[in-house]
């Protein structure tokens, strides 16, 4: 099923928010579909000419809090006033400042009657914007349902979607009701709101769930480890699969994210996670995914000087040894085998790369290289 939206010379004739409902409702548990592109609206801004962008970033949102004040001026003046007048403005889709004190500047009850209306009933994706900016200024907890709908529509909302939730009373909740329902840039926005939380249920879930295997990933790892008190988690002798699975993802993220985050370099409990990850690694049953995380974990290990991991010397041909001794075991050979195809570009990526360099006996064997 999909939703149809009506567009005329008027414009769409659907809001952005009823827009995100729709297709909530037939994507109720997962991220809607493409980031629910393209928007009702996007005809209308595809015609728009593209603006120069503005060289005094210091200024990026002043267009729009003049506005805001000269409707905030007028005690008469209503929501429905706003519907068109950031057309030609320059829309920042992350926090402002300057939009921000236009909010203060105002009587907080109107903003927050307006910010409603806007994010509810806008057809336009900057008004709706601009209501989701004052909304982020406020913490009214009857918004939150509001806020995570909008906020579905992760790619342009999700950064003032997650500033909105993170300052009220049970915001912390929603940004995980909606960290499960979102991907792509808007899933990084999330995480990284997250991150700055600190509650129990989140960082639980950020130990197991927050890594989807998008290359976006790689924004948020580093942040997660830390956030999330990696190095205290994986040490426990009773760390589950999902823990244990999602830190060989974090741990190979962080191999290769130089450039976007944290890197293991950068991170330094990084040998205690390392030698915890490959002690649970031995106990686990061999997994397809298992295997070739520990292997490109291993292959960074042998590949790059030893404070590229954030290790000595001898830490890193200790972990070595241990990634090795799990990985050529015979189950785990029998099982990589077994599970990855051969007529991929990854296979001939791993087993001529990563494989090679590490000598591993399951594609070695094959080969009849075993010396």
């Amino acid at each position: 099923m999909s939703v149809t939206t009506e567009s005329g010379s008027l414009g769409p004739q659907i809001s952005l928010f009823e827009y995100a409902l729709r297709l909530h409702q037939q994507n109720p548990d997962s991220p809607l579909p493409r980031d629910g592109e393209p928007y009702p609206d996007d005809e209308l801004h595809r015609r728009r000419q593209r603006r120069q962008t503005r060289q005094d970033q210091r200024l990026e949102g002043a267009d729009v809090a003049a506005i805001l004040d000269a409707h905030f001026g007028k005690a008469d003046a209503a929501p429905t006033e706003l519907v068109d007048a950031f057309h030609d403005a320059d829309v920042p889709i992350h926090h402002n400042e300057h939009i921000a004190a236009a909010a203060l500047r105002a009587d907080r009850q109107r903003v927050r009657q307006t910010g409603r209306w806007l994010v509810r009933h806008s057809t336009d994706r900057c008004a709706a914007t601009v209501g989701l900016a004052l909304l982020a200024t406020d913490w009214q907890e009857d918004d939150i349902p509001l806020i995570q709908t909008i906020g579905l529509l992760s790619h342009r909302f999700g950064p003032l979607a997650a500033e909105a939730l993170r300052r009220r009373r049970g915001g912390e909740e929603a940004l995980l009701w909606l960290a499960r329902r979102v991907a792509g840039w808007g899933r990084v926005y999330v995480i990284e709101a997250l991150c700055r939380g600190g509650a129990y249920a989140s960082r639980q879930w950020l130990l197991r769930h927050a890594c989807d295997g998008d290359v976006l990933d790689g924004y948020f790892a580093g942040q997660v480890a830390t956030a999330a008190h990696l190095h205290e988690a994986i040490v426990g002798s009773e760390a589950d699969d999902d823990l244990v699975d999602h830190t060989g993802r974090l741990l190979k993220i962080m191999t290769g994210c130089r450039g976007m985050g944290m890197t293991l370099e950068h991170y330094p409990p990084a040998p205690i996670v390392l030698a915890a990850h490959a002690a649970h690694l031995g106990r686990q049953a061999p997994a397809l995914d298992r295997y070739v995380d520990a292997a490109v974990i291993a292959d960074h290990l042998v590949d790059k000087a030893p404070q590229r991991s954030g290790c000595t010397i001898e830490q890193r041909d200790h972990l070595v040894q241990q990634y090795l001794a799990v990985l050529d075991r015979q189950d785990w050979c029998d099982t990589v085998r077994a599970g990855l195809g051969s007529d991929s570009d990854f296979f001939a990526w791993f087993v001529g790369g990563v494989a090679a360099r590490l000598r591993l006996r399951a594609f070695t064997d094959l080969t009849g290289d075993g010396g």
